[in-house]
């Protein structure tokens, strides 16, 4: 596979020092070895061998990867493994495109409680799938998918939501026979909304009173935060919404399903460098068939700074969790 022509090491290696010293009152040690990691990645700093031809005698000198699992350009085999195992799980049937996605007031406590709110996203969607799919006056049946959660969207903002991909239909209760679902609708949007919504609140809720949901910041910050939720009803009925679509097949690479980002930035080809900005036309393919295709055009360009600050938010584990939003 052809290197593309910019990559995240090359944002680091143009702006690495600056956002480092701009970040200090939230940036860690972890933060900062996966960002070296990054820039030696594939280079002569972590030694490499040369390859020769036996007949012609051309060699070429193939340096090591870096192998940290932050890392996007050490995602490949990685991200084709996975796809393979998820090809392998195919039925002989058609798939639907479920999303659940949380409100962008909610954006800051999901970025500082990445492990407990990813979690109770996780487990509240795949929940509610399948209490309402069990539902006889629905479906009737019990159904398999898998999840795949992103974290930001096409203008690279934080926007945890989590997709679903679903069989169009299940097992009957004993197991005997297969129940399709209906050709144009699968399960109702309006149901799963409320169901999803009230799960989501019930662990949240739980959270709070054991004390394990925190909110970095002063009180006014959590007062601002309180008041927008309030002001917006999230609390009661907007706490989810949700988007459905069919005839989903998997994309042949794998980029959207697997990997921290889309390799290489979240799109295809990167186009120039200029003035430190680096251009992107960030088309995302959904599904690999002309006929079921979904492309988003950001057509943005974000500052370096701002893609490092994303990339370290919502990539980077194991770390103290930064007391004010990176980008």
């Amino acid at each position: 596979m052809n290197r593309p022509s910019l990559e995240m090491a090359d944002i680091v290696h143009c702006a690495g020092d600056d956002f480092i010293k701009r970040s200090r009152r939230w940036i860690s040690w972890q933060h900062q070895k996966v960002l070296l990691a990054i820039t030696r990645c594939r280079t002569a700093a972590l030694g490499g061998h040369r390859d020769q031809c036996s007949s012609c005698g051309h060699s070429a000198i193939s340096y090591y990867s870096c192998r940290n699992r932050h890392c996007p350009g050490c995602q490949g085999n990685a991200r084709v493994r996975w796809l393979e195992a998820r090809q392998r799980e195919l039925l002989p049937t058609r798939y639907v495109h479920v999303v659940f996605t949380l409100p962008r007031e909610l954006a800051p406590l999901a970025l500082q409680n990445k492990r407990l709110i990813y979690n109770l996203l996780f487990h509240s969607s795949a929940a509610t799938l399948l209490e309402i799919a069990r539902d006889p006056r629905h479906l009737g049946a019990e159904i398999g998918f898998f999840s795949v959660l992103h974290t930001w969207d096409q203008r690279l903002q934080h926007h945890p939501h989590v997709h679903c991909v679903l069989a169009a239909g299940g097992l009957a209760p004993d197991h005997s026979r297969w129940i399709s679902s209906r050709r144009s609708f699968f399960l109702p949007i309006k149901v799963l909304s409320r169901v999803f919504r009230g799960k989501f609140v019930a662990g949240l809720k739980s959270a709070f009173h054991t004390g394990t949901l925190q909110f970095y910041g002063t009180v006014g910050d959590l007062f601002a935060f309180t008041k927008a939720l309030q002001q917006h009803e999230l609390l009661n009925s907007h706490y989810t919404s949700l988007m459905m679509t069919g005839n989903v097949e998997m994309p042949h690479d794998g980029k959207y399903g697997y990997g921290l980002m889309v390799h290489p930035l979240n799109g295809r080809t990167c186009l120039g460098h200029g003035g430190g900005y680096p251009g992107m036309n960030g088309d995302v393919e959904l599904c690999n068939n002309s006929k079921y295709v979904f492309v988003v055009l950001t057509n943005v360009d974000p500052p370096v700074a701002q893609r490092l600050g994303f990339f370290i938010a919502n990539w980077v584990t194991q770390s103290r969790q930064p007391q004010e939003q990176p980008f």
